[in-house]
């Protein structure tokens, strides 16, 4: 089986493509066999490989922690999918090859291609769990994603928007990331590399925010604090480091911050937001996932190098094709 390898934790130099993996088979009733044909890459895939995140994969694995593909097999307990079916799919390590088993695993919508299902794994369930299950969103909250233009902001706001928020506003660094975001149904854009951003934010929610998902607390979230509206909360999706706040920001509006993260998604949170897309990705819905640029699967190491590279600040996905 053909697929990528981290032999070592470290740099991107320590993937490596090979022709001979162990191809895996269904060990588990739950279990569902499946063709990848497209796998997410995500910033998370580089903090794992690099061995600085939390939970750590044995060495040597197979890096990819989402992906789209055709079922080949299903365990004898898998009722919802059925060989054949095309599927979008999470596991935490193992996607980025030929084939991979995986136990959440859902129907890919007709309307998205593979390329636009493998960006659905991380970034859209990233995203619902911070609007929906973390955030309580409502249809009357007035919403700001600061960092809009990545694949979990667009996410966020085509959600938010799709719900029926009442106001969805977005953050991006560039021309071109803001107009991505307005395409994606933010109601207004700003650039928040503009000295005066967060003035241009009080004038466009006076109120203050009931919702901001921040994607870069460690620089942001003292802002997001002074943003939000008596009772609003911050959801946090990323962070690179350590930032000092004063609590009385808190205090004083009654406010709250709270983390998101993707593993504590139960298998009842994860259907719902499965559900969500289906009815958001039809023929006739102007949503689709963004995908800023595919890689073959000899680019792969490539690509953990730009993902991470401030100078190649990307709107939408980037995805690795394993079969055309």
């Amino acid at each position: 089986m053909r697929g990528a390898l981290v032999a070592a934790f470290g740099g991107p130099e320590n993937i490596i493509i090979k022709d001979d993996l162990t191809a895996p088979e269904i060990t588990a009733p739950n279990q569902v066999l499946i063709d990848v044909h497209t796998a997410g890459i995500n910033p998370v895939d580089t903090y794992i490989r690099s061995g600085v995140y939390a939970k750590l994969p044995d060495l040597p694995y197979i890096p990819g922690r989402d992906g789209s593909g055709v079922v080949r097999e299903v365990g004898s307990e898998v009722k919802h999918v059925k060989a054949g079916d095309r599927v979008w799919f999470l596991r935490d390590n193992g996607i980025t090859a030929e084939t991979t088993v995986a136990t959440t695993v859902f129907p890919l919508p007709d309307a998205l291609s593979f390329i636009e299902g493998a960006c659905l794994g991380v970034p859209y369930l990233t995203a619902h769990r911070a609007l929906f299950t973390r955030g309580n969103l409502k249809q009357s909250d007035r919403v700001l994603i600061h960092g809009a233009s990545g694949g979990v902001g667009l996410a966020a706001c085509q959600l938010a928007r799709a719900f029926g928020a009442t106001l969805v506003v977005g953050s991006a660094g560039t021309k071109e990331g803001e107009e991505a975001v307005a395409r994606n149904g933010a109601h207004h854009t700003v650039c928040h590399r503009d000295a005066k951003y967060v003035e241009e934010l009080k004038k466009i929610a006076p109120g203050g925010f009931d919702i901001i998902i921040e994607m870069l607390a460690n620089a942001n979230l003292a802002t997001d604090l002074d943003l939000l509206a008596r009772g609003g909360r911050v959801g946090i999706v990323g962070n690179q480091g350590e930032i000092t706040i004063n609590p009385r920001a808190l205090m004083q509006k009654e406010s709250s911050a709270y983390g998101v993260m993707l593993g504590g998604a139960t298998a009842d949170e994860l259907a719902s937001c499965s559900t969500m897309l289906s009815s958001l990705f039809t023929a006739s819905s102007s949503f689709r996932p963004v995908c800023n640029r595919v890689y073959s699967l000899e680019e792969f190491p490539q690509s953990h190098r730009d993902i991470m590279d401030p100078a190649q600040a990307a709107v939408g996905n980037r995805v690795v094709e394993i079969r055309k």
